[in-house]
């Protein structure tokens, strides 16, 4: 399995690859604001896109949704807590001042607790993390987790926006993430990628509020 990461848009958020090379299929997780430079990507891989994976609904993760999508012809997949974000994305560009965006189209598949999500040999469990977004969730496969905007590098995600709630947040990433053992590697929704163990010791949202034992 290889992870590619896509820093993309105005908001350098993060598109990553979820590639299975021997089985030639890959994942789209997150596809935002440059479809173009993303369906690029893929093509690098030279390998068949199965599936579109969203970790939330806020609009720099999905605005490159409909493109990718058509081109692909890839079932999009999100959780169903997300979808009233998902359909306001209009009035999320609304609230940054952007153009508004090219329609969604409906999500394919929900995304469910526990549920297993396969490209080609890998398997990844979906993890509701609601506390960013209602309808937040990670990725978890062989040493990776993939972690939207749930924990970066350094931080967590906010708060701020509607649907938000701190105390939910680090509910979910105590429940979620932290028992994950310390060398798996993280990759965020922004910035660069970093493992739990380095989070565990050292956010600083983190090292008062979880107990290291």
């Amino acid at each position: 399995m290889k992870i590619v990461q896509i820093p993309n848009g105005v908001f350098a958020e993060n598109c990553y690859l979820v590639v299975d090379e021997r089985a030639g299929e890959c994942a789209i997780v997150d596809p935002g604001e440059e479809a173009g430079l993303i369906l690029h990507k893929v093509k690098e891989t030279g390998t068949k896109p199965v599936a579109i994976w969203l970790t939330h609904a806020h609009l720099d993760h999905v605005l490159g949704v409909s493109r990718v999508a058509a081109d692909t012809g890839a079932p999009v997949w999100l959780h169903p807590a997300d979808r009233p974000l998902y359909d306001a994305v209009p009035d999320q560009a609304a609230w940054f001042g952007l153009a508004p965006p090219e329609p969604l189209p409906a999500p394919d598949q929900e995304l469910a607790h526990g549920a297993r999500l396969t490209v080609g040999d890998v398997s990844f469990e979906v993890r509701h993390a609601p506390g960013h977004s209602p309808g937040s969730v990670c990725l978890v496969g062989p040493g990776v987790a993939l972690s939207g905007d749930v924990l970066f590098a350094g931080s967590i995600g906010r708060t701020d926006l509607p649907g938000g709630d701190f105390e939910t947040l680090i509910a979910s990433i105590e429940r979620e993430l932290l028992p994950l053992p310390d060398d798996t590697i993280l990759y965020s929704g922004h910035g660069p990628e970093t493992t739990i163990g380095r989070e565990r010791h050292t956010n600083p949202f983190l090292t008062g509020v979880y107990r290291i034992g």
